[in-house]
């Protein structure tokens, strides 16, 4: 009977725990300690939408020297003093490469700020190894920027909303709970001849978390012999994805605003590319 009862409860188990998420991921968790993935290009619903974008009239010379996280937050971690970040520490990477996929890369030439010091190292060594084989052959001008395009991530909100709900019946019960967290980022244009901010938009990403147990406490017969099982699961979707569509989402309203104020001019109607910009 104790036997009958231990494999009903495991067998119980088996409908509300890990195999509910069918990707091959987690159900290799499941029955192992390491689950190895291929690698795979990151393709969100705001990339789609930056390659929706329809192509400008002429392209925009831009720069971008860094793209930093100003939140200044770190990973909390319980009873421990953490140094990792909360945030990415690649938003200048991401930003570029929001800039280059916006209408599959005809709206912006984005020069080389970032690594500038890199740059001009090399073109040095190019000028010293002609000069040493006398080669008249001039080194050809870097192509300066019109406009400069900074700003940051702004702001990491965590657990502004939550909740959960659960239910028991004869020992047997089952919860679920959830977190909402927010990520902000800013950004502006600036001219370079002026120093004037010519525009400024800022995006923001939603971040859920959800987490989900089962669990079981009876007693299995009158000699009060206890059984106790317990179980469950959670997902957070990623912080660098939901920063990564922040950016995105941002470089969509930025063209946006530019083609508004008469900055630059769109060959067609932006449409409804930006339905569900900077929020979900």
């Amino acid at each position: 009977m104790k036997k009958l009862a231990l494999l009903l409860v495991l067998g119980l188990t088996g409908c509300a725990s890990v195999p509910m998420y069918n990707d091959s991921c987690t159900k290799a968790l499941a029955a192992i300690s390491e689950c190895r993935e291929d690698a795979q290009q990151i393709k969100l619903p705001t990339h789609e939408q930056l390659l929706r974008i329809p192509p400008a009239v002429e392209k925009i010379v831009v720069a971008v020297y860094k793209f930093n996280d100003l939140t200044g937050q770190r990973k909390s971690v319980q009873n421990l003093a953490s140094f990792s970040t909360a945030v990415t520490q690649g938003g200048t990477e991401m930003l570029i490469d929001a800039l280059k996929t916006a209408g599959k890369g005809t709206w912006f030439r984005v020069v080389e700020r970032a690594g500038i010091d890199n740059l001009v190292r090399e073109r040095q060594i190019i000028r010293s190894t002609r000069e040493e084989h006398q080669q008249d052959k001039d080194l050809q001008p870097l192509l300066f920027a019109g406009i400069l395009i900074q700003g940051g991530i702004i702001g990491y909100d965590t657990n502004i909303e939550s909740g959960g709900r659960g239910a028991r019946y004869l020992g047997i019960g089952r919860t679920t709970q959830y977190r909402r967290d927010v990520v902000t980022v800013s950004l502006r244009g600036v001219s370079t001849l002026t120093g004037e901010v010519l525009l400024n938009v800022q995006a923001r990403k939603t971040i859920l978390s959800y987490g989900e147990g089962f669990d079981v406490f009876r007693f299995i017969d009158m000699d009060t012999e206890l059984i106790e099982y317990e179980d469950g699961v959670a997902r957070n979707e990623e912080v660098t994805y939901a920063t990564r569509a922040a950016i995105e989402a941002a470089v969509v309203a930025f063209i946006e605003q530019g083609d508004a104020r008469g900055f630059w001019k769109i060959q067609e109607p932006l449409g409804e590319v930006s339905e569900e910009k900077g929020t979900r």
